[in-house]
Order: C-alpha cells, then sequence, then structure tokens
C-alpha cells in the first residue's frame, strides 16, 4: 500500500504535514513529498481538502464472526484445587454472556480433575471441558498450549478468558500466537460494546498512568487475562451443566520438558489475594522498621502486610506485597491504609475492598474519600494504641 501526491492538484496548504504522525511528509517546490518513513496510516488523507493525496487502501472489512460462540473461561489449578480468579472469571463471564445470548464455558485441564466440574458448574459455568491425563498433572507449557489451541479450533468459541497469574501469563500469549488473534494482558475491567457486540478490554499503561480500552475487531476469539481480585466470584446454586470429556493425546516427545522436582517456597505470610483482612502502607511509613508496626497489627488482625508501589521500590517490602495498579488488586473484607496518600494508581487496587480504614496526618489525603472510617493522626502514634486496645479486648 502505497501514498502519492498528485501535484497538480496541492496547492501547498501544508495541513497533512501537520497531521501526519510520522514526519512523513516533506514540503518541497511548492508541493508536498512523500518520504520512504510513511506507513500509510491514512491520516493525511482524511486533513487534505483539494484530494491531493491518493492511496491504493482500501477499507479494512470485519470478517462475519457469527459462527463464533461461547464465553469461555480457563479454570487453572494446581494440585486438584482451582484458583480463585477462575471463579471470578466466571463471575465476569456470565455477565457478559448474558448481554451476548451466549454460553458460559470452562476448561479445565489436569490429571484426576473431574471432580472440579461440580465447583465450576456452581459458579456459573454451562459447559465444561475436560482435559485429563497423567502428563497434566503439572503445568506444563506445550501440552497445555496444544489442548486449549485444538479446543479453540473445534468449537470456535468467541471470547476466552485467563488469570493474569504466573500460569495465565505463560500459557495466555503461547496460545494466542498459536491460533493467530490479539491478547490483552492483565485487565482490570471488561464489557461489552453495546452497538456492536465486541468485547472491551481495560488495562492499565504507561506505568499506572493510562487506562487503555482496547477492542479486537479483526480475529476471533477475544482474549484477555484479568488480574486477580478484580471481578467478584458470584456462586449459583441450582445451576446445571454438561459435561465434555476431551481426549487428551499427549506425547512426552513433544512436551519438551520434564519436570524432575517442585521445590515451594515456604512463606507465613498470608496470600494478599486471600486475605480478609490487609494491612497496608505507604511512603508515610518512613522506612522498613516503620512497616514492623504494621507487621505487629496484622498479627493481632490475623491479617496480611502489604503497601503502595513507593514502599516497594524503597525496599521495605517485597514486590508481591504491592497494591494498586501496577501491583495486585484485592477485595478483602477490611483494609487498613497507614501512611498512603491516596493515589488513583493505589485506590484502583483497593476499592473493592468491603471496608477501608484510613490513617493518615493530613486530613486532606485523598485517600478519605473512599474510607469508611478515618483517622487523623500520626500512625507511629495510632498503630501501637490499635494494637494495645486490640490485644486488650477494648
Amino acid at each position: 500500500m502505497t501514498v502519492w501526491v498528485e501535484e497538480d492538484l496541492c496547492n501547498g496548504c501544508k495541513r497533512c504535514l501537520k497531521a501526519c504522525p510520522y514526519g512523513a511528509l516533506e514540503y518541497r517546490h511548492e508541493t508536498v513529498g512523500v518520504l520512504e518513513r510513511c506507513t500509510s496510516c491514512g491520516a493525511c488523507l482524511e486533513v487534505c481538502r483539494q484530494g491531493a493525496l491518493k492511496s491504493d487502501m482500501r477499507p479494512r472489512t470485519v470478517p462475519d464472526f457469527s459462527d463464533r460462540k461461547g464465553i469461555w473461561v480457563f479454570a487453572e489449578q494446581r494440585n486438584g484445587k482451582l484458583a480463585p480468579v477462575s471463579l471470578e472469571l466466571l463471575g465476569k463471564a456470565r455477565e457478559l454472556a448474558d448481554k451476548l445470548n451466549q454460553e458460559v464455558c470452562a476448561l479445565v485441564i489436569g490429571d484426576r480433575v473431574s471432580s472440579l466440574a461440580e465447583t465450576l458448574t456452581r459458579y456459573g459455568a454451562e459447559t465444561v471441558f475436560i482435559a485429563e491425563h497423567e502428563a497434566l498433572k503439572d503445568y506444563r507449557t506445550l501440552a497445555y498450549t496444544e489442548i486449549v489451541e485444538n479446543l479453540i479450533n473445534r468449537y470456535r468459541p468467541n471470547i476466552l478468558l485467563m488469570g493474569a497469574t504466573h500460569m495465565g501469563r505463560d500459557l495466555a500469549p503461547r496460545v494466542s500466537r498459536r491460533v493467530r488473534v490479539g491478547l490483552t494482558a492483565d485487565c482490570t475491567e471488561l464489557s461489552i460494546d453495546p452497538d456492536d457486540g465486541i468485547l472491551l478490554q481495560t488495562r492499565p499503561a504507561f506505568g499506572g498512568n493510562v487506562m487503555a480500552t482496547i477492542a479486537n475487531r479483526y480475529s476471533r476469539p477475544q482474549m484477555a487475562t484479568v488480574r486477580p481480585g478484580v471481578m467478584e466470584a458470584v456462586e449459583r446454586p441450582g445451576n446445571r451443566s454438561r459435561q465434555i470429556v476431551v481426549e487428551a493425546s499427549v506425547e512426552e516427545q513433544r512436551i519438551g520438558t520434564r519436570i524432575m522436582g517442585i521445590v515451594r517456597e515456604k512463606r507465613d505470610a498470608v496470600e494478599l489475594s486471600e486475605a480478609k483482612v490487609i494491612v497496608a502502607g505507604g511512603r508515610g511509613v518512613g522506612d522498613a522498621c516503620g512497616f514492623k508496626l504494621l507487621e505487629d497489627l496484622a498479627e493481632v488482625v490475623n491479617g496480611a502486610v502489604a503497601g503502595t508501589r513507593v514502599a516497594v521500590e524503597e525496599g521495605w517490602i517485597p514486590a508481591d506485597r504491592q497494591v494498586g495498579q501496577t501491583g495486585q488488586s484485592v477485595r478483602p473484607e477490611l483494609y487498613i491504609a497507614c501512611g498512603i496518600s491516596g493515589a488513583i494508581q493505589h485506590r484502583a487496587g483497593m476499592l473493592n475492598s468491603r471496608f477501608v480504614i484510613a490513617i493518615n496526618k493530613d486530613p486532606r489525603a485523598p485517600i478519605f474519600q473512599v474510607s469508611d472510617w478515618g483517622i487523623v493522626g500520626d500512625l507511629y502514634d495510632v498503630v501501637p494504641e490499635l494494637v494495645r486496645q486490640i490485644k486488650n479486648g477494648s
């Protein structure tokens, strides 16, 4: 595709030079010339009132996807236990499916995982695809990719959702490349365009400073990974489903990797995604020693310690404890924000908390706008007093 100039029509107005985002046009001899860096984006064609700029580009047509049906959720499991994000995605899938009048399907892969179908059904799956094989007991990229690819080619789903976990972030790009579709990673919101029924996928960009909404109009399935803790798992008693057992022919020599053993890191801390109470600290904590106070508070309330991006960058807490647009999204019963100003990037990760308590010296801090209770004071005075009173049962 090329762009050229009909010199007899060009009047040298230079509107196209200002419109070109790549600087691919130049003014010479009272007319405009096209440089090699032109990408044929068409921006110049829209502003040329004389019709002097020409192109052999043809409008891209949206293919017919009427045969693409179903909202699929990859049900991640480890050792026969479903990841919470899988149930959260089923809740969102049900919401999307109601708008599209399509069914919700879950796909579970592993060894002896058919018993998980009951739980998936209870949380909204109308059809459960089950791929079982002893070689699928532990996650291996190529084996899982082949199974998902084959199912997509056979059943032709409209949407495929995965959790933005370690497994999902590894599997989703492989699958999207195999089936030649786009992938929006780390989404925080999903919705359906009411005009054309396309999935609108929202995710943070530029370090969380911008929220970008992406639509895939030219390929199917529409794929996205979603952060744990963003969506809500909704149990649906009485829901029924059909189970489809998929023949999983797995050959070890084709997988390419072999798991010799699994070393699990010992952690005393509660996972943020599972914590009912989270005590979080920000810049106002001051240093790593300040987080010892938060650990004391978390201990007496049986909670987990978290922090803002600043706390991670300063080395006060590990990166896996960060809450916010560039960290984790959480949904605890109680979120205690200590020394956190309440920047929008952090609030996006904790707004799904049921109750929020804020402790800050600045009464004008934005965190108080999203808090159920606020304490204006120095956390070095407030937190020890809270710990003392909780221990005394006051």
